[in-house]
């Protein structure tokens, strides 16, 4: 909240946000004679679609007195979108403007006498929301003039001798300097404490609890070369605090997350073991892209020595780094199914680091809620302080929110079975250039990207789609592609292919698209089909910029990214399947839509377009437009267990995993077969259980869970609640913060009731001993079906034992899925007359058809296939009553008689 004062001493609390699009008829409300003349004729909510950053400030009663659009170019059609940064530099002198630090005002309006209060405020939170801001620009007619009261806010930019563009346009600039200056850092004094202990006890309970009430003042006292204390100050007045050491305890980092793309946040050393010894083997596909991953894939700093405040870099040998992109297997990355932790895996490759130390650490941070997002500011002085290390570090406990200094670090991946109960969060240098460039690809380039990329997984395909572009700018079937490059003092650290997105239609009908953009806004070349984005991990925060800059290069205001499913995971066998992405992170997932089965020949010419009706194999849609790209996600670390596969626990993930504004980074999933839908769509053992109304194999792969949950297969055994764990497999321990239970219903295995059958009894006599649970060793020919894993091993043991030979088959029980497994059993070519269905009594007068007509048609299809029907039946023994390793005969008690049948295979429900 700010209070705003109008020309004529009124004021107003007000208060901003992001523009919504119910906003617009109030903006519009607000155009004066001014509007019109400065920033040309303005279609709200296309501007608002097209907008990087767009900001409303609403007084107490929620009315919008101001609002304010930016973009990433120039307002009036001065020069092309993607070529503004030349056309400045030409024009204009002491020019500091570039892509990353600039945007250009494309629209203001304010309450009328508030104009000036109006755009104060509102410059003031553009600069806090988007820390890289440095300038805001605006071109006015060289022969308008701003409104008076915010006249003074810009200051007029001196053209370049020789230009003419003043002739007609006059460029205005509003520096950050003004309204969110950035923050002198120094070292801590004791004279800093006053000023910092009202900042402290207004932090968390847990720094509270955690501390003494001096323990500030001893870390400000006992500094030396090993632990640093730095502020960073408003005037003359500290309003940031962060202590540092050098001492970093890497072997249990190391331990404990996958530090392989941070060189182990060690110094590199002849010794180092970076890769696993290569075993010819089963496995060795599978493995391929794991060990390439360490073959030089980590971060090689040893080039960077000081980054001086003009971000230059004192180079060697002419080099500025080897930073090689590492094949890091995060989920954040993976556009297919995500690693799994088999519980039974063993001997799990490590690398060895025998270098020295490459990091420091920050041991406590804090700053004043009012300049939160200047928190970068302190890095620039602190790797001063440490020359010698490459790496910030600073471990977060899982419960704390996500602060903004760390939203410009690395994540790093933690074990599944780390017990650190933190988040380890790490920082190079090199990042704090702000040279980075943003251009498109040339020939030249393919040496440096090849180098880039070459321990990634379909490298080649990410090499061919540039050589099509550097070749021929399309496709052979004529689709246009386009490639970008991001470089560093001329090195190339990243690389993008877009295409043009041809099936627009299809996704508009099968997704949720418009929950983010107003498609009729946007034309169809707008919109761009994201096949590779790749970007070193040091460089990763400038994830958003360049993606901003690939839309605006590109002329593009969309783009989409498809995951599509993999059903043998680790292998990328998918035609379709395109590069991992480090950008899944800042993308936000689409719901899909819910279709109309259409009778396409009943409609005939009325039916709908083949684009939209036609058949493609599901993918799980991922987007990011102009709106988003300056858009920050809320992580959470919160570690959140689910156990079960079940539709219950899969809908549970599923509705964390589609929140658009939330990233949920430990999500795990523990389940006995993993996550379902990886079978191949249509295999007949799928045909035993009925098909579930909750999800299908379109669901899943429209979901793609596996990209965002971690998946451990095993069968938890145990939960030690006061430490927060559980046992999978009675060997490893996953932590938890929240445990989810959901595993849903699952069919037991039935116990004989024991009856002796040649005293002829009925059921009324054993039914007090049933239903009872089966705890003994299940017979070899006993199956109890409840997943997919269950039905395929039942249809392999069936071809196997059953089908080419003679014997009965017992299908026992009274749910629906007896009658799918005996339409499956008859499609395996197994004759009914071998098939005998045997129900138990029904607890309730309600059949699990619950329909006369339906059940008159079943029982009609029976026995027109031969296959025998028994109701009210209990089983009563195996054999002749003992616990049998193989079942020849089973005996039932009824009603009236016993009934005995015998027995190749039985499958109890």
């Amino acid at each position: 909240m700010t209070t705003i004062t109008s020309s004529r001493g009124n004021t107003e609390v007000v208060s901003a946000r992001r523009t919504e699009s119910h906003d617009v008829s109030d903006i519009i409300g607000l155009f004066n004679c001014f509007t019109e003349a400065v920033f040309g004729r303005i279609d709200v909510m296309y501007l608002l679609e097209k907008s990087n950053l767009a900001l409303t400030l609403c007084n107490e009663k929620n009315e919008v007195i101001g609002h304010a659009a930016f973009l990433d170019y120039p307002n009036w059609n001065i020069t092309d979108q993607s070529d503004w940064e030349s056309f400045l530099h030409e024009n204009y002198i002491n020019n500091k403007c570039t892509p990353l630090n600039t945007l250009f005002m494309h629209l203001f309006v304010a309450k009328e006498d508030y104009a000036a209060g109006c755009s104060q405020e509102i410059f003031r939170r553009a600069f806090i929301t988007v820390p890289e801001l440095h300038f805001i620009l605006l071109f006015i007619p060289a022969d308008e003039n701003l409104e008076p009261d915010i006249r003074n806010v810009f200051e007029k930019v001196m053209t370049a001798p020789g230009s003419v563009v003043d002739k007609n346009f006059t460029l205005l600039v509003c520096p950050r300097h003004r309204y969110h200056p950035q923050l002198y850092v120094r070292k801590a004094r004791l004279e800093d404490y006053e000023d910092l202990m009202p900042i402290w006890t207004r932090q968390s309970e847990t720094l509270k609890e955690t501390y003494s009430e001096y323990f500030l003042a001893d870390l400000i006292e006992c500094q030396d070369e090993e632990n640093q204390a730095v502020v960073c100050e408003d005037g003359d007045t500290a309003v940031g605090f962060m202590s540092l050491c050098s001492q970093v305890n890497i072997s249990l980092f190391q331990e404990c997350f996958d530090l392989g793309p941070f060189h182990g946040l060690c110094k590199p050393h002849p010794e180092d073991i970076l890769k696993m010894p290569q075993k010819p083997s089963v496995q060795e596909d599978e493995d391929k892209s794991n060990q390439m991953s360490q073959e030089a894939g980590s971060v090689s700093s040893g080039n960077f020595e000081h980054i001086h405040d003009q971000d230059a870099v004192v180079q060697k040998d002419g080099a500025v780094a080897e930073l090689l992109l590492d094949d890091i297997r995060d989920k954040d990355f993976k556009a297919s199914a995500v690693p799994l932790l088999e519980t039974e895996e063993t001997g799990a490759f490590h690398p060895v680091y025998r270098g020295a130390s490459n990091a420091f650490c920050i041991g406590l941070f804090f700053i004043d809620e009012k300049h939160e997002t200047r928190s970068l500011d302190f890095l620039h002085y602190v790797f001063k302080l440490f020359p010698d290390k490459d790496f910030c570090v600073i471990l977060v406990p899982h419960h704390v929110p996500e602060f903004h200094l760390i939203q410009s670090f690395v994540r790093v991946v933690p074990s599944c079975t780390s017990k650190l109960g933190h988040e380890l969060y790490v920082f190079h240098r090199a990042g704090l250039l702000k040279s980075l460039n943003v251009r498109k690809a040339t020939t030249n380039d393919i040496l440096g990207v090849k180098t880039l990329i070459k321990t990634l997984s379909l490298n080649e395909s990410i090499l061919n789609d540039l050589k099509i572009f550097t070749l021929a700018r399309r496709d052979p079937d004529g689709t246009p592609v386009q490639a970008f490059i991001a470089e560093v003092l001329d090195q190339i650290v990243g690389i993008s292919v877009i295409r043009d997105e041809m099936d627009i239609e299809y996704i508009r009908s099968h997704y949720n698209i418009e929950d983010f953009i107003h498609f009729n806004h946007h034309q169809q070349e707008e919109h761009g089909h994201l096949y590779h984005f790749v970007l070193n991990p040091i460089f990763r925060h400038y994830t958003k910029h360049f993606l901003k800059e690939i839309l605006r290069l590109a002329h593009k205001s969309s783009l989409y990214y498809p995951i599509y499913a993999q059903y043998v995971e680790g292998k990328f066998q998918n035609p379709c399947a395109h590069s991992l992405t480090s950008a899944l992170h800042y993308m936000v997932p689409v719901r899909p839509r819910r279709q109309i089965v259409y009778p396409l020949e009943e409609l005939g010419i009325n039916a709908p377009s083949e684009q939209v009706s036609k058949d493609q194999l599901s993918y799980s849609l991922n987007h990011i437009n102009r709106k988003l790209v300056l858009a920050s996600k809320v992580s959470i670390n919160t570690r959140i267990v689910v156990v079960g596969a079940s539709d219950v626990g899969i809908s549970f993930l599923e509705t964390l995993v589609f929140c658009p504004h939330l990233k949920f980074n430990n999500l795990t999933l523990i389940s006995i077969h993993g996550l379902p839908g990886k079978d191949l769509q249509g295999s007949k053992h799928r045909r035993f259980l009925i098909n579930s109304h909750c999800f299908n194999d379109e669901d899943y792969a429209q979901m793609s869970l596996c990209s965002w949950v971690n998946v451990v297969v095993g069968k938890m055994t145990g939960i030690n609640r006061a430490a927060k764990y559980v046992v999978v497999s009675k060997e490893k321990e996953i932590p938890y913060d929240y445990l989810v239970l959901c595993t849903g219903q699952k069919y037991q295995v039935l116990s004989p009731t024991g009856a002796d059958i040649s005293k002829l009894p009925t059921n009324t006599e054993v039914l007090s001993k049933w239903p009872c649970r089966y705890t003994g060793k299940v017979p070899s020919n006993h199956f109890t079906l409840n997943d997919d894993q269950d039905c395929l091993k039942a249809m392999h043991w069936l071809k196997e034992n059953v089908v080419n030979s003679e014997g009965n088959v017992i299908v026992y029980g009274n749910t629906i899925d007896i009658y799918t497994t005996v339409e499956t059993l008859l499609s395996l070519g197994i004759d009914g007359s071998r098939i005998h269905l045997v129900q138990p009594p029904l607890s309730s007068n309600v059949t699990c058809l619950n329909n006369n007509e339906i059940e008159s048609a079943v029982r009609e299809a029976l026995s027109k296939a031969g296959v025998s029907v028994y109701y009210d039946s209990i089983l009563a023994q195996w054999d002749e009553g003992d616990d049998p390793d193989l079942i020849t005969c089973a005996a039932f008690t009824t009603n009236r008689k016993p009934l005995k049948l015998q027995c190749s295979v039985s499958i109890c429900f």
